[in-house]
């Protein structure tokens, strides 16, 4: 089994002896519903509908997923997540 390391500095975390944070990252793309133009409302939809999937004929099913919802585990050492806690998008 490999050691567990933090994430940012990479010193190895010991289960057990509460040394280190699990932070869990959920990220999910924009649930609102889109807004259409009446220029959108003027387009073919079956042409608009094949011109999507040939894109998405370009992608991996991970690419596709990764652009709608995404999670990380991330270990951290304690001085590392008091520092990424106070700044996480530093």
């Amino acid at each position: 089994m490999s050691p567990l390391l933090c994430a940012r500095c990479g010193i190895e975390l010991k289960p057990g002896k509460g040394n280190f944070y699990v932070v869990r990252i959920e990220a999910l793309a924009d649930p609102t519903p889109p807004k259409f133009s009446e220029e959108d409302m003027n387009l073919d939809p079956r042409a608009e509908f094949e011109r999507l999937l040939k894109q998405m004929y370009e992608l991996s099913e991970q690419e596709l997923l990764n652009q709608v919802y995404r999670r990380l585990v991330v270990y951290l050492c304690g001085p590392c997540y008091r520092q990424w806690i106070e700044e996480p998008v530093k």
